[in-house]
């Protein structure tokens, strides 16, 4: 009989872990726990040479022992209320054993995770009952049940009945909207206003810059003292849209790129310093107070449906046109995705569809009516206020992006 000696060595570095992660908080005198560092190993161990020889029927007598011994502890324990997470753990470390004789990658993975959860019972403790609000859980169990459970039983096809639109992408604008708020209030609550915004603008806008706005609108109008962040954060995530464009230009036609260069490179310069000069004059007092919300559930529906009629209508207008021309077409493509409809006329571009030399002008159009999508989201979402200064910012960046083809001509 082989024997695997992999297993058996994975079987008692997880008992060892584990077991010595308990042996700290196990007490002493008459008081102390079920098991520590010794008892941990030796069941490991045990649940690895039960599965090594092959006998199932030795394999369910060893869990009923451990189990059996688990009860027994339990019900000897002079604490009001004892736990049973040790219990738990000897158990789980019986099945740990008994999976390292057959995979113990696996198995030397779940028992680092186990010690990693075990050793922050304290963090974990405060986390859950002093840092996370109810709302908080809430929202969080909320987001969850919109990914894991509406989500996969969404159809993934176009519906007829909803105007051709695909459920389980309208609802995947949603999700992704929640997420961007969602991520907007981790990033407000460990950094504060003026920094937190700004930094979860920036990421987020690599996700969607549009619903980047969108997202900071709708939290500027419900907390006016957060309007200012809140408009750094959206003027943030325009510099992810120039860097996009970059990497689309790069990933579709690098040929191009020279020519790119001069007005994406003023475009970004541009996002850069107007999205830094907003954040001068923030004299925003310390506060502990959060914002009330995680996300706003009905905001990011409301937002899904709106872009997902305004897509449909987009493209009912561009099938009119036909092929009149890919520039029509990527600036009708970019009120819902300069990226998309970028990468569109660039591949015509790389196809001979379309001549090289004008190549520049469908990405500029896609910006533009890019720009003015998130204007009027801006407007929508946040009000009058943080319309015109988003607003402001967007006119700055479209003038940076076509000062050089105009200069050139």
């Amino acid at each position: 009989m082989d024997i695997n000696l992999t297993g058996f060595l994975v079987a008692l570095g997880a008992g060892l872990l584990i077991g010595i992660e308990r042996e700290r908080r196990k007490g002493t005198g008459p008081q102390r726990a079920l098991a520590g560092v010794r008892s941990f190993t030796l069941v490991s161990f045990s649940g690895a040479l039960a599965q090594s020889l092959d006998q199932p029927l030795l394999v369910l007598v060893g869990a009923l022992f451990v189990v059996g011994l688990n009860l027994v502890a339990y019900w000897r324990s002079s604490d009001a209320d004892p736990g049973v997470t040790t219990e738990l753990a000897l158990f789980f470390t019986y099945l740990i054993g008994i999976t390292a004789m057959q995979q113990p990658v696996l198995a030397a993975g779940l028992a680092v995770a186990t010690a990693i959860l075990l050793a922050a019972r304290n963090r974990l403790h405060n986390f859950s009952v002093q840092l996370l609000s109810t709302t908080e859980l809430r929202d969080a169990l909320v987001l969850a049940g919109a990914v894991l459970i509406v989500l996969p039983l969404l159809p993934d096809q176009n519906v007829q009945w909803l105007a051709g639109t695909n459920p389980r992408r309208l609802w995947m604008l949603a999700v992704i909207f929640m997420v961007l708020e969602a991520a907007g209030y981790i990033a407000l609550r460990i950094a504060g206003p003026k920094l937190g915004l700004a930094l979860s603008g920036l990421a987020s806008g690599f996700i969607s810059s549009t619903a980047t706005i969108a997202t900071l609108g709708t939290r500027s109008r419900a907390e006016p003292a957060l309007r200012r962040p809140c408009i750094a954060g959206a003027l943030f995530s325009c510099i992810a849209t120039v860097v996009q464009m970059m990497l689309v230009v790069v990933a579709v036609n690098a040929p191009l790129l020279n020519m790119f260069l001069p007005t994406l490179g003023a475009g970004l310069v541009t996002a850069v310093a107007v999205a830094s000069l907003s954040m001068r004059g923030q004299h925003l007092p310390p506060t502990d107070k959060a914002p009330s919300r995680v996300f706003n559930l009905w905001h990011a529906v409301g937002f899904a449906l709106l872009m997902s009629v305004a897509t449909a209508l987009l493209a009912l207008a561009q099938s009119r046109f036909g092929a009149l021309a890919i520039p029509v077409g990527a600036a009708l493509g970019g009120f819902f995705d300069a990226h998309a409809s970028s990468a569109s006329a660039l591949s015509m571009v790389a196809s001979g569809r379309y001549p090289a030399a004008l190549a520049l002008l469908p990405v500029l159009l896609a910006l533009t009516s890019n720009s003015v999508s998130k204007l009027v989201v801006a407007f929508i979402a946040g009000g009058i206020h943080y319309g015109l200064r988003v607003g402001a910012g967007l006119l700055a960046l479209l003038v940076a992006l076509w000062l050089p083809t105009l200069v050139m001509q």
